[in-house]
């Protein structure tokens, strides 16, 4: 007999830190109580889902990811939160996997704050009084974020700093300033001093590299920062961030703040803002190099600022990596087209050093490798259709046996009211249609999964065919192939090439 499953979901972002009642623990707390009073929890299997420090404006958050994928899979039976605001702000998304997905999959859903039920509004969405909360805690998510955005611009324009990480060669000191770092600020002044004697930029990035001086982004992660990827880094400098460090005004002195801002409330991506909209304090801390020396470090400083440069497409732009270094080659447009580990150039001791490779001979190894592939994968029957046999799967007569459950339902409710039958009566029918509601809704998640299985297996198929009978066409790569296909292609000093595709089983 399968276990009745009850789900605890808990989300705490960043600004609900500041409330006790909303701390993980209390929330879990508030869930045990409730789990403890229902009669279900008695051999209930009880699962818990945890997302700490994640907005709920949106459900790209890793828990809710994976409950959701429990609950299509038809493997939860009861969702439990401490109020709607734990499960999403958002009203269109949360209304609409609370209102149509969950009783999809005969799932219960209980905001215990909210005195929410699922299984006492069947048939209802919970009324205006439901929507209405939907619509405040979305609003009142974007109404902290735009509190909190003018408190923090508020702050920069008395020239605090508002960054969690200091800049290179700085750390914050006891009055919250900027000051220089005794160990990187000779770095940054060794950087300016280079530049000053007439050194390039890539000549700077090989002298660092040369004497082993940690990258900033190797500082960051010394200190405990994960979100810097130095994996393929090992102590190599590169050119643009020499220059990214040559072009920074706050080693004069200068505070600088707000260049970046998100796109949109409660989201992700940024923009860089124009200058006039920065935040700038002149002479806010103390420099690290002085003007005199900042200028000469220009001085000569070869800049290529194209207004009219044609931006090369070619189609596999981006994805062709030094198997060695795993970092991309650059795109060499001689008499002959070339691909360079301009990388390797920062260290002599790398076996990718001075590597470079023709483009026609990556295009015409990679062309053969994919359509040899394809060939083998997706074999053609005499009368040009795939050679892939697939069940039809009708789930049309599930539906039908769902909505005649629900009619029996609908008529016993009206003979119970009418007096027809006796509450006993009514009770043991309906728990009768329940169960074999229950039992339809499960047979039919089934055969809808097994049959999206199916079809998606079909698409990919004929996904297979489509690419091959292009790419025989054109007899090349063209840009949407390779952005439909490849993801990378790693080629090595030994001129081996691996690719990497962005499908596993493309070419099972």
């Amino acid at each position: 007999m399968k276990r009745y499953v009850i789900a605890k979901y808990i989300r705490l972002s960043l600004e609900d830190t500041k409330y006790e009642s909303l701390s993980i623990e209390n929330q879990r707390l508030v869930i045990d109580t409730h789990i403890a009073g229902m009669p279900e929890s008695d051999c209930a299997e009880i699962l818990e889902f945890v997302d700490n420090g994640y907005s709920g404006t949106n459900f790209e958050r890793p828990e809710v990811q994976r409950l959701i994928e429990l609950v299509r899979s038809n493997r939860v039976d009861c969702i439990i939160v401490k109020d709607f605001s734990r499960f999403g702000r958002n009203s269109i998304e949360t209304g609409y996997f609370i209102e149509r997905v969950f009783p999809l999959f005969h799932t219960r859903f209980i905001a215990i704050g909210d005195g929410f039920d699922t299984d006492e509004h069947r048939g209802d969405t919970g009324g205006l009084e439901v929507a209405f909360k939907y619509l405040i805690n979305e609003q009142y998510s974007r109404d902290m974020s735009i509190k909190c955005k003018s408190a923090k611009y508020a702050k920069m324009r008395r020239g605090e700093y508002q960054s969690k990480e200091c800049i290179f060669g700085y750390r914050k000191g006891a009055d919250g300033k900027l000051e220089p770092d005794p160990d990187q600020a000779p770095v940054v002044r060794l950087i300016f001093e280079l530049a000053a004697s007439g050194m390039g930029f890539t000549a700077i990035a090989a002298e660092l590299t040369k004497r082993r001086i940690p990258t900033p982004g190797e500082v960051k992660a010394a200190k405990g920062n994960g979100t810097y990827d130095v994996s393929r880094c090992n102590g190599r400098w590169n050119t643009s961030t020499v220059i990214r460090i040559l072009d920074d005004e706050r080693f004069l002195g200068h505070y600088v703040q707000g260049v970046r801002t998100v796109t949109e409330i409660g989201g992700h991506r940024i923009r860089k803002k124009a200058k006039d909209k920065w935040f700038f304090v002149p002479d806010q801390h103390e420099p690290i190099v002085d003007r005199e020396l900042f200028d000469k470090a220009h001085e000569g400083q070869i800049r290529f600022n194209l207004k009219n440069k044609k931006v090369r497409n070619t189609p596999l732009c981006g994805k062709v990596i030094c198997g060695c270094c795993h970092h991309a080659l650059s795109y060499y447009p001689k008499k002959e087209p070339v691909y360079v580990c301009r990388v390797s150039r920062m260290d002599e001791t790398l076996a990718c050093y001075g590597f470079q490779i023709p483009v026609s001979d990556v295009f015409e190894a990679v062309f053969n490798v994919v359509r040899q592939q394809l060939m083998a994968a997706a074999p053609v029957t005499t009368d040009g259709d795939p050679a892939l046999s697939l069940a039809d799967v009708h789930q049309q007569q599930y539906e039908d046996q769902v909505a005649e459950i629900m009619e029996s339902k609908r008529l016993l409710y009206e003979q119970l009211i009418a007096g027809e039958i006796e509450a006993d009566a009514f009770q043991q029918s309906k728990s009768s249609l329940d169960e074999m509601l229950a039992k339809t809704k499960s047979t039919f998640a089934a055969i809808r999964a097994k049959a999206e299985e199916k079809q998606t297996a079909e698409n990919r198929q004929q996904q297979r065919r489509r690419i091959l009978a292009d790419m025989q066409a054109e007899g090349t790569f063209s840009n949407e192939l390779a952005e439909q296909i490849i993801d990378r292609i790693l080629i090595y000093p030994d001129k081996r090439i691996e690719i990497i595709y962005k499908v596993a089983d493309l070419f099972a």
